[in-house]
């Protein structure tokens, strides 16, 4: 008999918990402990193999400090696109979560809007001269 395979929509929610369960430098301990669970559940949840009940997912929400919207992305369809899905693995990724918690540190919008436009003269010098639609993607985003 061939394992069921987790649903999409669970994933992405539970990748949702890890991003900001690891931003919030919380472990899955920590986590499972204010939840009354074991850290083997959480990982589950993480990885999607089990679906996270309402009940649940409005406890981790508060714990979290975040909305329940934030696990579902466009008021809860989930996942649109590959770069919707590109975008979430980064921010899974130990630099896209370096990055962020440090750009989240940062508080004067000015120097936020120069590592912004630092960032993408970096990936457009990246580019070959040959790609100019990306090259507009990257400038224009």
């Amino acid at each position: 008999m061939k394992a069921k395979s987790p649903n999409s929509i669970d994933v992405y929610v539970g990748n949702r918990v890890r991003v900001r369960r690891k931003t919030l430098g919380m472990t899955q301990n920590g986590l499972a402990e204010l939840l009354g669970i074991t850290f083997q559940q959480i990982q589950k949840y993480e990885k999607g193999t089990n679906r996270i009940g309402a009940s649940r997912l409005q406890r981790i929400s508060e714990i979290l400090r975040v909305p329940i919207g934030f696990f579902f992305e466009n008021g809860g369809t989930g996942p649109i696109d590959g770069q919707t899905n590109e975008l979430n693995s980064f921010l899974s990724s130990k630099e896209g979560l370096a990055l962020n918690k440090a750009f989240i540190a940062i508080e004067d919008p000015n120097i936020r809007q120069k590592l912004v436009a630092l960032a993408k003269s970096l990936a457009a010098a990246g580019l070959p001269d040959s790609d100019s639609e990306l090259h507009d993607s990257v400038m224009n985003s």
